[in-house]
């Protein structure tokens, strides 16, 4: 120090000095003259021990220390420092009331002109020095270890300092920092979002944790990244606000994660609801629409469907695609509003490439197809053959994914996703989860096909197999209708029929093979014409329906059948009803009543073990007998004896033509797609 620098100004410097550690450690400043008399004693003092200056000044420093070593420790350092040497060390000095307190103490000789030579001396608790020391090492080991990023910034935002790890996130160095605020150095994060975030930490107080910074630095120009940032607010011992401490914690890798396990749940749920809603109608134009809508606008912005044009007419989807694709529109989402959509070709047009056009190369490639960004360069080899991709681009599309519809090793047609939004092209997993959604509409539109086809084949079976021309004997009207079911589900046996007897008898008949299908048809066929081999040997009811199970226990596999026989003899009146677990038959009496016929029910044919009972029956000239299968009384819902008391009252008109009779009951007991088969067959006796 220099000996012309009165006391008064070292005292107020080193007064600054103290108070420059953010105000956290009190320390009392005290000035000696040569023999140790105390010359200045300012207000921390006073706080420190207790006495206030007229007190002190005066007195010799000493008598403020504890009696024995560290009296004599301090009369020590006090000479020392006198001497012209520096020192430093710890006492315990009595406080003014009475207890003893340990204190830490710098003393430094000064030249004073006033008062000679001067010993300065600064003193602070020595547990609150120790305490401040521990916990500053710890904060400068933090700032300069850690791997998290740690800024501290004033009041007006600016950096005061930057530790190495912020450095490196930032890409720039500390000085880069150094009086500049975030938007200035960083200009391509969200700099205006955090500085709001500090703005409100300093206002309020309260820390702001976890605020996401996302963008690019110097360090990574070229990857967008994101941290957690965190701000506290930083106050002097008044509780005012002096600046704000920032915290970053890069990331990026967490978010990566955690946004493809959010797109990987997406993709899951999508394709959980396509098993849903897809293909669940077996019907072609509809699973092709219910594609498009499933993916707009959760993977595309519109999509289009197109099938097979053979397929779409119901034929077989071909052999190649080497002379060229024909492809019929099914399905377009949206429908309406959208500029992609309104320039692409309507729902229903028939849409034709040539082999060399990029549509067929996709379908033929069987694989799907990105063009991940779309720009003229990528137009051009289509623009040779339409004009729409060129349009597309104008209309904003930057991206699309063409999907085969690919079906048991058969290309049946492709869906096109296009893409508009500013959410970046597709992805590799975006065409994953086009080519998954397009596998399972084309399995749903391969099944549509194989339905209908097989839908077809089992009612042109069906109704090979029903008598073409029933001759009913003299003696007996005969009307008959059959309605196949739906669904091919549901086609299956029933059956009915007209034969002549010996001695101008007659045996009417139905039957329902329990089965659906090409196969229940067969077996229909196969007892169908049992019945008109064996009706030629004159054998009795219940002989006949023992060989008819013989037939039966023949096949491969276990079939039931259920049968009504029925022997009538128009001269007399009299008839026969043998039952096999069929519905039993109406009679309708000339007057109007009608009533079903109270007969043994029987077991199905098949089920072997149990004896058949024929009833007779007496029917009055001109009545009318009904037989039918379960698909005319049945229907889900619906009671069973209300549906025979409807069937009843049907008949109550008996002297009706037998044709509308036979289209009044279907009328009325079928209004809608019948469910099941109907087989129905109304006679007249006698009369």
């Amino acid at each position: 120090m220099n000996g012309q620098v009165p006391v008064d100004e070292l005292i107020s410097s080193a007064a600054q000095a103290a108070g420059g550690w953010l105000g956290a450690l009190p320390v009392a400043l005290v000035a000696t003259g040569a023999d140790g008399t105390v010359v200045r004693w300012n207000q921390v003092a006073q706080e420190l021990l207790g006495y206030t200056p007229p007190q002190m000044l005066g007195r010799n420093i000493a008598d403020l220390l504890h009696p024995g070593a560290d009296r004599s420790l301090g009369r020590s350092l006090w000479e020392a420092a006198a001497s012209g040497r520096g020192v430093m060390g710890t006492v315990t000095a009595w406080h003014r009331d009475g207890h003893p307190l340990e204190v830490e103490i710098w003393a430094s000789p000064v030249s004073d002109r006033q008062h000679g030579s001067t010993v300065l001396v600064f003193a602070a608790d020595a547990h609150a020095a120790r305490r401040i020391r521990g916990s500053s090492a710890v904060w400068d080991g933090l700032f300069a270890r850690s791997p998290v990023g740690i800024a501290i910034l004033d009041t007006q935002l600016r950096f005061l300092q930057v530790n190495a790890a912020l450095e490196a996130m930032n890409g720039l160095p500390e000085s880069a920092h150094v009086g500049r605020r975030l938007a200035e150095i960083l200009p391509e994060v969200n700099a205006l979002e955090m500085e709001e975030a500090m703005r409100q930490v300093l206002e309020t107080g309260k820390p702001v944790l976890d605020r996401r910074r996302v963008g690019r630095t110097p360090s990574e120009p070229d990857h967008d990244r994101v941290w957690s940032c965190s701000y506290v607010r930083v106050e002097d011992p008044a509780r005012m606000p002096i600046g704000v401490i920032a915290s970053l914690v890069d990331i990026t890798e967490q978010q990566r994660d955690h946004v493809e396990a959010e797109a990987g749940r997406r993709r899951l749920a999508l394709l959980s609801e396509a098993s849903i809603r897809v293909g669940s109608s077996l019907d072609l134009e509809r699973t092709a629409q219910e594609l498009a809508d499933l993916a707009v606008p959760r993977l595309a912005d519109a999509v289009t469907v197109d099938v097979l044009d053979a397929l779409a007419r119901g034929d077989e989807p071909g052999m190649g695609l080497t002379g060229g694709a024909a492809l019929r529109r099914l399905g377009r989402a949206p429908l309406s509003g959208s500029r992609v959509t309104d320039i692409l070709a309507p729902l229903g047009r028939t849409l034709t490439f040539p082999a060399t056009a990029p549509y067929t190369q996709a379908l033929a490639a069987r694989q799907p197809f990105l063009i991940a960004r779309l720009d003229e360069q990528a137009v051009a080899p289509a623009a040779r053959h339409t004009a729409k991709p060129a349009q597309l681009l104008t209309a904003g599309v930057h991206s699309f994914v063409m999907a085969p519809l690919v079906a048991r090793e058969s290309v049946l047609g492709v869906a096109t996703f296009y893409r508009t939004r500013p959410v970046g092209p597709f992805t590799a997993e975006d065409v994953t989860l086009a080519g998954e959604l397009a596998a399972r509409a084309a399995l749903s539109i391969d099944n549509a096909r194989l339905y209908h086809r097989e839908h077809e084949t089992a009612v042109i079976l069906q109704r090979s197999m029903l008598p073409q021309h029933i001759t009913p004997p003299p003696g007996i009207e005969v009307s008959h209708r059959y309605l196949p079911a739906s669904d091919v589900n549901e086609v299956g046996g029933d059956w009915y029929d007209v034969l002549a007897l010996s001695g101008g008898k007659a045996a009417l008949l139905i039957g329902d093979v329990m089965g659906h299908g090409i196969a229940a048809a067969a077996v229909m066929g196969r007892l169908s014409a049992s019945v008109r081999s064996l009706s030629r040997l004159d054998l009795s009811p219940v002989r006949l329906l023992h060989q008819l199970e013989a037939a039966l226990a023949d096949l491969a596999e276990p079939m039931l059948a259920t049968f009504l026989y029925v022997v009538c003899d128009p001269a007399t009146g009299r008839c026969t009803v043998t039952r096999a677990g069929h519905p039993p038959p109406a009679l309708a009496l000339p007057d109007g009543t009608v009533r079903l016929l109270d007969t043994p029910p029987g077991v199905p044919l098949g089920v072997g073990g149990i004896a058949f009972t024929p009833t007779e029956v007496e029917v009055p000239p001109g009545s009318l007998l009904v037989l039918y299968t379960d698909g005319l009384i049945e229907a889900r819902g619906s009671d069973l004896d209300e549906r025979l008391a409807e069937l009843t009252q049907l008949l109550a008109d008996p002297q009706r033509q037998l044709d509308h009779l036979c289209d009044s009951l279907i009328t009325h007991l079928v209004p809608a797609a019948a469910d099941d088969d109907i087989a129905l067959m109304v006679a007249r006796v006698g009369g």
